[in-house]
């Protein structure tokens, strides 16, 4: 390994100047992957005065090429000397953060902030400060969205004001995109005062651009900047902002209002929310937009938990509950998808009474839906209703929804019901699983998709782990292994598996006296499929058996089917014999 590493730093630096001026693009891109090798091999003095020169000035290359540099540049502090040398790196990803591409220009940008904490104060503010400062007056707005980056990791460490951001929002776009996803950052550096003159007056002017794309990473700044400023100063200086934001004529504003909804909540403290944000809330849970009501459903949970408790409960049930009912039957399924996913956690908020009262009904709505997904993600969440009210109140309409996602025409469908079978189980007690849904659970097993037979076998092994040997002795071995006869020979496949997967919960009693004797028939199948999973079976059952049952039973099978005309049945079983000792 040594020797491989040695050739590699001795690579001739000529030949890797001359592949970074080769036609090939792969070519190139490699010599870049390889910068650090190079400068290695020249020594950090070559590297700064010419390594680095060569590099700034060649950059003009495929943008993969050019991402695969920003991206070095950013590792490069050691090999050009430290932190002593490392302003030396700036005029290569300066003139990166300049390019067309956006990927570069983050990329650079993202190795600018990465050095510039390398920085001493002093060489920040002869090297760093005047770089921001020139991208962000600079001719192309490529320049002045670098800089808009830039701004919060330079002003910290250095003496200088505000007033450079403000230039940037009198410009393209694309500048005052960027200005805008930057804000709430840059924000979180300033002195409060510098917050109230000058940004505010920024976010506010971002906040009502004339392009929405604009005006909703506002509202991202929007809770940076409502968690910096006092509880007094809110209502003058974010909330006339938040409440138009929240009333867009743009619906993708809205929707970002919807999405950061618990964020700004957290942000504005509970007598604004209690004043403001509740209206605004029941507002985007009506929305004419498909997309908003469901963000906002996402977050029903969330802003009722965080509701202030001396009120909670009067403020949900007046206004968030009749909305609520409202997205239950909405035409959209995402949204009431959304809904479904999260209203069951309101029942630990209200408690036992408004939840039978109130939140029972639209569970057993949402259990009749005609969409899959929103039955299935009220089923999925049962847990907590099963701690308020306990399951038994909902287990009459439980079972035909479970019955109907079952059999759905959907394998993904019926997968995802399997995995929740064990949770219900637990919920439901073993009486009301073996009479309602033990049929179902064997009915899967010989499902035609080999996925659902698979998961049903795991959840087989979950169930046995929950209610016991006993019981998997009385009610699932004997199915199982009847299973054994079936004309099918993929069904008679799935009696192995099954045995695999059951053998340890079973016990070495069960498996020996019950499952044993049906492998070892198994190994006369006409199928050479059958019999080279019965070799399997026998290797994984092997350590659960007494040494008497191995040598006796299974190891004369093992050496029949060894000695079998197929070739996969004789390996598996050469197999089961070596890793069992029998040999």
């Amino acid at each position: 390994m040594a020797g491989a590493d040695g050739d590699d730093s001795l690579y001739p630096i000529a030949v890797l100047i001359d592949e970074l001026r080769n036609e090939d693009v792969q070519l190139r891109l490699n010599s870049i992957k390889k910068l650090s090798t190079i400068a290695l091999a020249l020594g950090v003095e070559r590297t700064r005065t010419e390594l680095l020169p060569f590099l700034t000035d060649t950059i003009y290359d495929e943008d993969e090429v050019l991402l695969a540099l920003a991206e070095q540049l950013g590792n490069f502090t050691m090999l050009v000397g430290g932190p002593e040398y490392v302003h030396c790196l700036l005029p290569p990803l300066e003139s990166l953060a300049t390019v067309e591409e956006t990927v570069v220009r983050d990329k650079a940008v993202e190795s600018l902030r990465k050095i510039s904490q390398e920085h001493s104060p002093v060489d920040l503010e002869v090297h760093f400060e005047p770089l921001v400062k020139r991208l962000a007056s600079g001719d192309w707005f490529t320049s002045r969205t670098s800089a808009c980056g830039l701004f919060s990791v330079c002003y910290p460490r250095v003496s200088s004001t505000v007033k450079s951001l403000g230039g940037c929002f009198n410009d393209t776009p694309m500048v005052r995109r960027a200005a805008a996803s930057k804000l709430g950052e840059f924000a979180k550096v300033l002195e409060l005062e510098y917050v109230k003159s000058d940004i505010i007056s920024l976010f506010t002017a971002l906040a009502s651009d004339e392009q929405d794309s604009v005006r909703l990473l506002a509202v991202e700044a929007c809770v940076s900047i409502a968690t910096l400023l006092p509880q007094e100063d809110l209502e003058t200086l974010v909330m006339p902002t938040l409440r138009q934001a929240a009333e867009d004529k743009s619906w993708r504003v809205r929707y970002m209002v919807a999405d950061k909804f618990s964020e700004l909540q957290k942000a504005v403290g509970p007598e604004i929310t209690k004043n403001d944000l509740v209206p605004a809330f029941q507002n985007l849970l009506k929305d004419c937009e498909a997309e908003v009501r469901a963000a906002a459903a996402n977050k029903v949970k969330e802003f009722c938990e965080n509701l202030p408790e001396d009120n909670r409960e009067q403020i949900i049930m007046t206004h968030i509950l009749p909305c609520v009912k409202e997205l239950v039957s909405d035409t959209n399924q995402h949204v009431k998808s959304a809904l479904a996913s999260v209203i069951m956690g309101l029942s630990t908020i209200l408690g036992k009474d408004n939840t039978i009262e109130h939140l029972l009904p639209l569970f057993l709505a949402q259990l009749k839906d005609e969409c899959p997904e929103v039955r299935l993600n009220i089923i999925s969440n049962l847990d907590c209703v099963n701690e308020v009210i306990g399951i038994r109140q909902l287990s009459q309409s439980l079972l035909p929804a479970i019955v109907e996602l079952a059999e759905d025409a959907k394998w993904r469908v019926r997968l995802a019901i399997i995995e929740y079978m064990p949770l219900l189980a637990g919920q439901l007690g073993v009486e009301f699983f073996d009479e309602k849904l033990n049929t179902l659970c064997m009915a899967w097993l010989i499902d035609h998709v080999y996925a659902i037979r698979e998961a049903a076998t795991c959840n087989l092994m979950k169930l046995v782990e929950k209610f016991g040997a006993e019981w998997a002795q009385n009610t699932i071995v004997p199915k199982v292994l009847g299973m054994a006869n079936d004309p099918n020979y993929l069904h008679r496949m799935t009696t192995l598996f099954c045995i695999n997967a059951l053998s340890k919960a079973c016990g070495q009693e069960i498996t020996t006296k019950q499952m044993l004797p049906v492998v070892l028939k198994m190994s006369n199948d006409q199928v050479a499929n059958v019999r080279f999973n019965v070799a399997k079976s026998l290797q994984k059952i092997g350590p659960i058996l007494d040494s008497n049952a191995l040598q006796t039973e299974v190891k004369p099978v093992l050496e029949k089917l060894a000695s079998d005309t197929d070739m996969d049945v004789k390996y598996f079983a050469q197999e089961a014999i070596s890793v069992l000792a029998l040999a």
